[in-house]
């Protein structure tokens, strides 16, 4: 079991012979041992065995950390555990936390030479022109006007042309003008129908009683709205009304509430948040973070950091929400963000999610006018993005083929493309005749940083890979090494010379 207790008498020899035992098993990835002092046994004589066994190689490459209990009457075996090369601590608490990071830099090494899925074709592709340009016009306008907030239909313009769902909305001007449209909407389909209020000084509509829901007439639409103007200028708020957003109510039993955000740190800049949302989403504070961009595999990583992300994979009868749903809409923001650089914040909350997929039923959003100007790739991420705009549509002698920049995925492809090269071709490409790599020798080929090092792929008609070009540049960026490799089938065909000038222009621009 799990600790492994040698009773309080235990002598040197029982020592040597427990931490053997332990880093014997396979199951062990770190060893912690614990000193109590007791009138049976010297604490010295207990850390000389277990400095031996480390010394003499008894543990292997398994990390040991120890805790001597005593104060000063445990500095003497402190002193000869740090002889032997082993972390010692005061309190259990302390060795305790050390493990604990010990762990996550484990995970992180681990995560770092993870070959992530091929995952979607649309998450593989640039974000939609059309989707860019859609934002780009709505926050041009914003910044026109000399405003920092957009409104509660520009901001769902904006994610809803990125592809998150979001429910029908019409927008009135007055309570009068409200009613008239519910019965239009409710005339049409039916329902039930929410009423919020519409104000660019109002960040939170529910703490002013601006959110009425379950409305299934035009009446109690124009009666809600009435009321929330009332109440707003019973408050005397520099808030003004500005209008009404009606939408149909959304009712999706079992569904889970989430936030998808945006935050700008000081050191690493824009930070996106995913967490359990909904109006009390301060108080639940359930919530985790990550460095845009996002894949799939960071979104699913980002979820799985919060208790809510264990409740989406269903339980009690609860069925699971759709993953693939919650990691897109987060991958949608990350691309809104990596498009953006003058995006100041983003709240998208509450964020449905059940098994049907998610929708979201509200969006705050904030610009700044000043920097409407930059355009993407974002250059204040602290991770450089996917540089999806080198990717190019090329017509070669046997059909057409995709050149883009390198990705990660890609580490699976790159079995069946080195079983098509010939031996000399692999001996010059890397000067030894060895056709088969360790999956972190292919982490080194495929997961570059977009900056000094770049490589660029070109996939044949039936999606395999058929060449690499890449270029490895020293810090001043005025000089590099390249390399090309093009599979020894599809020699003839161009694709050398177009993997070439690709990997030119981008070392030009």
């Amino acid at each position: 079991g799990n600790p492994v207790d040698i009773v309080g008498d235990a002598p040197p020899g029982r020592y040597l012979a427990a931490v053997e035992a332990v880093a014997a098993d396979p199951g062990v990835d770190v060893l912690l041992v614990m000193n109590c002092p007791t009138g049976l046994a010297a604490p010295a004589d207990a850390a000389r065995a277990v400095a031996g066994a480390v010394e003499k190689g008894m543990i292997g490459r398994k990390p040991v950390l120890s805790c001597w209990l005593g104060g000063p009457t445990a500095r003497e075996a402190r002193a000869i555990l740090h002889g032997a090369g082993v972390p010692t601590y005061e309190t259990p608490a302390t060795a305790a936390e050390a493990v604990g990071h010990l762990t996550d830099w484990g995970r992180a090494q681990a995560a770092l030479l993870r070959v992530p899925d091929r995952g979607t074709e649309a998450e593989l592709k640039a974000t939609p022109g059309d989707a860019r340009a859609k934002a780009g016009a709505i926050f041009a306008a914003v910044a026109a006007e000399g405003r920092r907030m957009l409104t509660e239909p520009e901001a769902k313009a904006v994610i809803a042309a990125y592809g998150i769902p979001v429910p029908d909305l019409r927008v009135a001007a007055t309570p009068d003008e409200v009613g008239r449209t519910a019965a239009e909407m409710l005339g049409a389909e039916g329902g039930e129908l929410v009423v919020k209020i519409l104000s660019r000084r109002i960040s939170h509509k529910s703490d002013v009683g601006g959110v009425a829901l379950g409305l299934d007439s035009a009446e109690r639409a124009e009666a809600a709205a009435r009321g929330m103007a009332r109440r707003l200028a019973r408050a005397r708020s520099e808030a003004v009304p500005e209008g009404f957003v009606l939408q149909p109510m959304v009712r999706r039993p079992g569904a889970q509430e989430l936030i998808l955000g945006l935050a700008r740190d000081p050191v690493f800049g824009p930070v996106i948040l995913f967490g359990a949302g909904g109006i009390a989403v301060e108080v639940i504070r359930d919530t985790a973070v990550a460095l845009p961009p996002l894949d799939a595999t960071l979104a699913g990583d980002l979820v799985a950091g919060t208790r809510i992300g264990r409740l989406l994979a269903g339980y009690r009868g609860q069925p699971p929400a759709d993953e693939v749903a919650v990691k897109g809409a987060l991958i949608a923001l990350s691309h809104i963000v990596e498009d953006f650089p003058c995006l100041r914040g983003l709240d998208v909350n509450p964020l449905l999610a059940d098994a049907a997929g998610v929708i979201a039923l509200d969006a705050r959003m904030e610009i700044d006018p000043a920097e409407i100007h930059r355009t993407g790739p974002n250059p204040d991420l602290a991770i450089r993005p996917y540089p999806a705009a080198w990717r190019r549509e090329v017509a070669l002698k046997d059909g057409t083929y995709a050149i883009r920049p390198i990705r990660p995925a890609d580490a699976l492809l790159y079995p069946q493309f080195l079983e098509k090269l010939e031996a000399e071709d692999i001996r010059l490409r890397f000067l030894a005749p060895r056709r088969h790599f360790p999956e972190q020798m292919l982490v080194r080929l495929t997961q570059l940083d977009y900056d000094r090092d770049m490589a660029f792929v070109a996939l044949a008609p039936d999606g395999t890979l058929a060449g690499v070009s890449r270029i490895s540049c020293d810090p001043d960026h005025t000089t590099g090494e390249y390399a090309l490799l093009v599979r020894s089938d599809l020699h003839g065909r161009g694709i050398g010379t177009t993997l070439m000038r690709i990997l030119i222009d981008y070392a030009r621009a």
